[in-house]
């Protein structure tokens, strides 16, 4: 039996069996073009029913991964694609850069929205906000769902045509006369709800990356609070260790 224990994590276990294939095909532990274990011995190894091993390959067979023959067995396919993988940056310079051929979807767009308790929250909250909700695409496939507040008094800087097409902390890197104090990033890991499920097309319970991002401009205010909830396998960090 496999030492991964399923049962310790309220993530559903063919999500959690999926995203341990994944890894094994990204790695390379299963090759593109060779044959994977059957349904009855992956069952066999993590102690779970075929039907769970069928619902985990289910998934990466949608993803494109795998692919299944009757009377011959399932093959891998191809990895990931790394052109969806999208690098969140962990310096002001690489978090003002959009990722490539990325298109932006904005959802909703409400003024003078009063924030109440902010996870992480740096600065001072400012009177009223600009919420946007955007999602992002890449290749046909939504990656990001975003939620972003700026400072409702600076309204008349961002255009229309910004909220549609630059990152949260660009918009108000780009508006003349603002100085920023403080900027800060935090990674929670955790799993889709409802409403990130459906808006991002995945599994209720599969994996995300939630990334806080919060700036402060040098009267002590949070002019840019944001949360950008990532598709799980979609997301890289790449981070330089000096």
């Amino acid at each position: 039996m496999s030492s991964v224990d399923l049962n310790r994590s309220s993530v559903s276990r063919y999500i959690q069996l999926a995203t341990l294939f994944r890894q094994r095909i990204d790695s390379g532990h299963w090759k593109i073009g060779s044959q994977i274990p059957t349904v009855e011995e992956l069952s066999a190894e993590y102690g779970v029913a075929r039907a769970t091993i069928r619902q985990s390959l289910d998934q990466l067979e949608r993803d494109g991964l795998i692919e299944r023959f009757r009377a011959k067995g399932t093959f891998v396919r191809s990895r990931s694609q790394p052109e969806l993988w999208c690098t969140v940056g962990t310096d002001w310079s690489g978090l003002l850069q959009p990722t490539a051929d990325a298109q932006i979807e904005v959802l909703k767009d409400e003024p003078n929205i009063e924030v109440g308790e902010v996870p992480y929250l740096i600065g001072t909250l400012a009177p009223c906000y600009r919420r946007l909700q955007r999602r992002h695409w890449r290749d046909k496939t939504a990656f990001l769902l975003t939620e972003v507040y700026i400072d409702e008094r600076l309204r008349e800087f961002v255009t229309d045509e910004d909220v549609r097409t630059k990152t949260a902390l660009r918009l108000v890197h780009d508006i003349p006369g603002v100085q920023v104090a403080d900027a800060q990033q935090t990674l929670v890991i955790g799993t889709a709800d409802v409403e990130t499920a459906a808006a991002l097309n995945m599994p209720l319970n599969a994996p995300v990356a939630h990334v806080y991002r919060r700036v402060v401009d040098t009267d002590g205010f949070a002019i840019l609070i944001a949360k950008g909830i990532y598709q799980g396998h979609l997301v890289r960090f790449d981070i330089k260790l000096r």
